[in-house]
């Protein structure tokens, strides 16, 4: 494997995270509804589990609300790098690509939260899976555009 392909793969998840941040927030716009708090509930139990005091209370909110996203952002990258990993630095189909990536971080990160106890998939109503696939298919979608179109001959 390439340099250069792990680094398409960090591009692909970069990208991805930022799709599936502007659908959550256009989510958020359109049904009026508040920011998830599980970006900052993560932080506070890694955190906890890693011994890590983030301050007094004013100043790690403020921390936690800055991790929240950057685990965000952590996941989506990683989940690029395996994406570049398992496609070899070849293009793949767009429905799969799409598929494997949307899937991939969706099934990381819901199981990242569960496993830190923060949530449970299985009590999930209709309304909740929907609002968590569709950010993570546009993911899935920004990022194997943007792994395609870096296989691109230019």
């Amino acid at each position: 494997m390439r340099a250069a392909d792990l680094a398409d793969g960090v591009i692909a998840g970069a990208v991805g995270s930022s799709a599936l941040n502007a659908v959550a927030y256009l989510d958020m716009a359109l049904r009026a509804r508040p920011a998830s708090s599980t970006p900052e509930e993560s932080a506070r139990r890694v955190a906890q589990l890693a011994h890590v005091d983030l301050g007094p209370e004013d100043r790690a909110a403020n921390r936690r609300s800055g991790l929240g996203a950057l685990l965000g952002y952590g996941l989506g990258v990683a989940a690029g790098i395996g994406f570049a990993l398992l496609a070899r630095g070849r293009r793949m189909p767009l429905a799969l690509a799409s598929g494997v990536l949307g899937g991939g971080v969706m099934t990381m990160a819901d199981g990242s939260l569960t496993a830190l106890g923060l949530t449970d998939p299985r009590t999930w109503r209709r309304s909740d899976w929907v609002a968590d696939i569709l950010p993570h298919l546009a993911f899935g979608l920004a990022g194997a555009v943007t792994w395609n179109r870096l296989r691109s001959p230019h």
